[in-house]
Formats: C-alpha cells, sequence, structure tokens
C-alpha cells in the first residue's frame, strides 16, 4: 500500500518538475532559468565538441548538427519525462481504475509507459481506459498538459528558428558590409567614401538595433548559443568582432577634429553596448570559466593589433577619408579600446571550435604588412 503511494507521489513530483523545465524554458524564458533543459544542452554541447574532434578539418561540420541535436532531444526528454511521471501514477491502478479494453490487464511497468503516453495525447486514446472517476480526470488533465506542451513546444521551435534566421541576416550582412572580407576597415571605408559619413549615424543605428535584438533573442533563446555554422560571418564571435572592430577604428584613427559628432554618437554607442552585452550574457552563461576579465594586451597582442591599426589606416586613406594625425598617437587608442573587449572574443571563438584567423583580421595581418602600411601611410600624409 506504502508503495503504491509512494510510486504515486514520484509520479506526480516528476511530472511537475518536467512541467516547471517546459515552463521556465518556453514561457518564462530567461537565460539558465531551465531545471533540465540547461544541463542537457551543455552536457549535448561537450559530447558533440569530444566526438566531433577525431573527423580533423571536418570537425566543424560535425560540430554544426549540435544545436538541432540539441532541440530534438530536448523535446524527447520532455515527451519521456512526462510519460515516466504518469506512468508512475498509472501502475498501481491498471487491472482496477484503469483496464485494457480487450482482455486482461497487463499491470507491468511498460503497459503503463503505454497507457501513460496515449493519455496525454488524447482521452480515451490506445487500448487503455480509465474506469473511475479520479482516473477519468487524470486522463482528461494528461490530454490537456500533453497538448499545451505540444503546442508551447512548437510554437519555440518556431521562434528559435526565427531568432536564429535573424542573426544569420545580421551576420550576411555585415560580410557584405565589409567586402565579404570580415575587415572593419573596409566596412568604414564604405561606409563613408571620399570622408562623406552624412548617413553614417543611420547604418550604424540600424545595425546597433540589430545587435541589440541577437543579445536579447540569446536571452529569451539560449538554445541559440548552439548553432554553428560552417561559414565563420554566421557567427556571434565575428558579427560582434566586426562590429565592436569597427567601433574602436572610428573613435581612434579618424580624425577627431573633423568627425568628432560621429565618434561620440549614439549609434555608435549602442553599437557598442549591445556587442558588449551579448558577449558577457554568452560567456557568463556558457564558457566554463565565465566571462573573462579585460586586461592590458600582452607584447606579441599588441604589435599584432599595431600591425591590425596600420593596415587598417591604410584602408581607410586609400578611401580618401581623414585619419588621426601621427602627433595623436591613434594606434595606442586604438589598443587600449581593443584590450576592453578582445579578450571575450578570444574566450568565445574557440568555443564554437572557430578558428581566430577565420573571425580576426589582425590574426591575418603580418608585422611586414603593417610595416609597408606605414610607409605608405607615412607618405600620403607627408
Amino acid at each position: 500500500m506504502y508503495l503504491r503511494y509512494l510510486e504515486t507521489a514520484a509520479g506526480a513530483l516528476l511530472m511537475l518538475l518536467f512541467l516547471a523545465d517546459v515552463f521556465l524554458t518556453v514561457l518564462y524564458a530567461r537565460v539558465g532559468t531551465g531545471i533540465f533543459s540547461v544541463v542537457l544542452a551543455r552536457n549535448l554541447w561537450r559530447l558533440f565538441r569530444a566526438v566531433s574532434r577525431p573527423f580533423g578539418h571536418r570537425r566543424g561540420s560535425v560540430f554544426s548538427f549540435c544545436g538541432p541535436v540539441i532541440l530534438v532531444a530536448l523535446v524527447l526528454f520532455w515527451a519521456l519525462g512526462l510519460t515516466l511521471g504518469t506512468a508512475l501514477i498509472i501502475h498501481p491502478r491498471l487491472g482496477n481504475s484503469v483496464v485494457s479494453s480487450s482482455g486482461s490487464t497487463p499491470q507491468d511497468f511498460i503497459t503503463a509507459m503505454y497507457a501513460g503516453g496515449s493519455s496525454l495525447s488524447i482521452v480515451g486514446a490506445g487500448n487503455f481506459s480509465p474506469k473511475t472517476g479520479g482516473m477519468r480526470f487524470f486522463y482528461l488533465m494528461n490530454s490537456l498538459v500533453g497538448m499545451s506542451v505540444i503546442s508551447l513546444t512548437l510554437t519555440y521551435l518556431m521562434q528559435v528558428y526565427t531568432a536564429l534566421q535573424q542573426r544569420n541576416a545580421l551576420g550576411l550582412k555585415l560580410h557584405l558590409l565589409t567586402a565579404q572580407t570580415g575587415d572593419a576597415a573596409e566596412f568604414i571605408a564604405r561606409l563613408g567614401p571620399q570622408g562623406d559619413f552624412d548617413s553614417a549615424s543611420s547604418t550604424l543605428f540600424e545595425l546597433g538595433g540589430q545587435l541589440a535584438n541577437v543579445k536579447e533573442a540569446h536571452h529569451f533563446y539560449p538554445v541559440l548559443f548552439y548553432f554553428r555554422f560552417t561559414e565563420p560571418f554566421y557567427s556571434v564571435s565575428l558579427i560582434t568582432l566586426t562590429a565592436l572592430d569597427t567601433v574602436a577604428l572610428l573613435r581612434s584613427a579618424l580624425d577627431p577634429n573633423r568627425y568628432a559628432s560621429l565618434q561620440h554618437s549614439a549609434a555608435l554607442t549602442q553599437m557598442d553596448r549591445a556587442s558588449r552585452l551579448l558577449l558577457t550574457t554568452l560567456e557568463e552563461e556558457f564558457l566554463a570559466d565565465g566571462a573573462p576579465q579585460p586586461a592590458p594586451p600582452r607584447a606579441d597582442e599588441a604589435a599584432r593589433w599595431r600591425s591590425r591599426y596600420l593596415n587598417a589606416e591604410h584602408v581607410l586613406r586609400t578611401a580618401g577619408i581623414q585619419v588621426c594625425h601621427p602627433t595623436n598617437d591613434g594606434v595606442e587608442h586604438y589598443i587600449r579600446l581593443r584590450s576592453q573587449w578582445n579578450a571575450y572574443i578570444e574566450s568565445l571563438v574557440p568555443a564554437m571550435l572557430y578558428d581566430m584567423k577565420e573571425i580576426d583580421p589582425a590574426h591575418r595581418t603580418s608585422v611586414s604588412d603593417a610595416t609597408k602600411a606605414s610607409l605608405r601611410g607615412a607618405r600620403l600624409a607627408s
């Protein structure tokens, strides 16, 4: 008798826990609030990282299945948990309160799972039916729960893929704005051709708004973090780096006497803050070590960033944009700005199995290139 009550209580508790997980994941919609979904997603992410390792250069392609598999696993996990909870309640009542519509009623747990799963779909479905008022009410509530969870899950999947499409659209947009190079300097050169930045604020404001939308999408649908595409320009790391590098170059490389209004504009501030919030949200929630602390660059990093700045400056000069006078020390300003967020990028890139050379133009810039750019800049300045 006590075992029967214990089994019923365990089933009711299990159903409440899984319904709470559905509620927190789908309806409450906050990053890190799920009971089981967060643990399941993180463990599958770690599993995919481990399983994909032997595939070498195709590792990224294998890892790209991680996001969709997590969604499928999440739906199946919810369905299995609710079915298991229902089975624990039905199992002690097989043969009396719940009977088979044909022949004798089996009383094993697999039969209880079948009867419980059927009760979550339609009242009276399957070969088993309730015979008491209490079980009829339980079957009715189960059918309402089952239909509600199915509806919520389908809606959740549609919203996740809508948000994913919007993130990818932003990534592609930035990729095209940089002339398919991923270089923020190329974007700035086309943003203000011949030094004309009259329409730049509206473009930057629009991009900042889209970055804010992407940040909120990851806050509402954390599973977006686990979606990886082969093309690096769809990655959050490249999207945020392009945006933040654009901000850093606009504030450090452009002549402050001519472009001060653009450098201090609300559009540029929005773009900067939205990108940083997106990075910190992802890293605090998903990376084991949490968000890294900004720190002064190492000597090799400073040299790489200096090379990147000099090459970017050359791109801007070539586009007819008036750059910062050498006495204003734009390169040191760029290094100070970049040191505020570069650690986040360096931490996020390997988490999704990208290489820094795919993401960061600074890693594709050699010192010799920077020296040539510096000499060209000096000739133009003279």
